[in-house]
């Protein structure tokens, strides 16, 4: 059985100097994974990524995710090359196929393709094959190879994904599939049971592929602050989750509602509208123990890792230092015990 890592996912908004300070406290706090979105528009993860691997020793650091159509596979290789070797050997390689790709003119054709096909591309470059591949898709001329050593042949890979068919990919390919935007205990059986589809085929062991689910996190004294905030946060993409979810079941006019004040720029208007209880499926929000409680949740589901997203608290500080400083150690007895 695989130990149960607990990361913090941050968005990629944040001046220099900031990602090294909240990643030495992470550290320092006990956190075993720091991740980097890829979100259209933010900062490339590689700037905070890079930061952070010269500010820690232990933790594992990614980009979650980034995807084929926005970078070439070649190039995701070399920035995955370029983590490892800052990190010491510490970077894994998180690949979705992107959202709201649309708005900035960019098509995702073929998308299980073009994901398997990647990262086939990343893992021949990284382990210097050079007999080229000819994909349908994306394809590498015999010879084209790095020109310099990496570090790993292999850093770990995350597929981000929902569906049936992005998961059966991750349980061909990943070791790791993340769920993002979901602190739904009961989506944790249906993804197992999706990766399943992947592994059985691949002569896989099911539980070699790790169950990643992370989601917006706001945690504060003030629990009814903190889950006003998560609101707010929840609102900009619970249209996009709530139909991924087959379990969630929310009405579908709660969403279009939510959706069409988004829309308008009223946020904290289309939070107010979300229940508490659907609020609690699409993000960990509340006091440390509510927080702790919720994530909890998951790992007795079966999860291989919780990620606490942004904003983590009502400011990026004083909620790494409460997700650090209190809810990890009640998660960590809970786990002794």
């Amino acid at each position: 059985m695989r130990a149960v890592e607990i990361g913090l996912g941050l968005q990629s908004d944040k001046r220099p100097g900031d990602y090294a300070r909240l990643a030495r406290r992470a550290e320092d706090h006990g956190f075993d994974v720091i991740s980097v979105f890829g979100d259209l528009m933010y900062q490339p993860p590689i700037f905070p990524l890079l930061e952070m691997a010269a500010a820690t020793e232990r933790v594992r650091l990614g980009p979650a995710c980034l995807n084929p159509y926005s970078m070439a596979p070649y190039e995701i290789a070399g920035q995955l090359a370029a983590l490892d070797l800052a990190s010491g050997g510490r970077a894994y390689l998180g690949l979705a196929r992107g959202t709201w790709l649309g708005e900035v003119g960019v098509a995702q054709p073929r998308p299980l393709t073009a994901l398997a096909e990647a990262a086939e591309v990343v893992r021949r470059l990284l382990a210097g094959d050079d007999a080229g591949f000819e994909g349908e898709v994306f394809r590498l001329a015999p010879g084209t190879r790095l020109r310099y050593a990496v570090r790993r042949p292999r850093p770990p890979l995350l597929i981000g994904a929902w569906g049936p068919r992005g998961a059966a990919l991750a349980g061909r390919i990943a070791d790791e599939i993340k769920v993002g935007g979901s602190a739904n205990p009961a989506m944790v059986p249906v993804v197992r049971d999706r990766v399943r589809a992947g592994t059985g085929p691949a002569g896989r062991d099911p539980d070699a592929v790790g169950l990643v689910f992370g989601a917006v996190t706001v945690v504060d004294a003030d629990g009814a602050a903190a889950r006003a905030r998560a609101r707010a946060e929840v609102a900009m993409y619970l249209a996009v989750v709530a139909d991924l979810d087959p379990v969630a079941r929310v009405p579908a006019d709660l969403v279009a509602r939510v959706k069409e004040l988004v829309a308008a720029g009223r946020d904290d208007e289309a939070g107010a509208l979300i229940p508490g209880d659907v609020l609690d499926l699409f993000a960990f929000s509340g006091t440390p123990e509510q927080v702790a409680a919720q994530a909890q949740t998951l790992i007795d589901a079966g999860v291989s890792r919780v990620e606490f997203g942004t904003p983590h608290g009502l400011t990026d500080d004083r909620g790494v230092e409460l997700l650090g400083g209190t809810v990890l150690p009640m998660l960590r007895r809970t786990a002794a015990g």
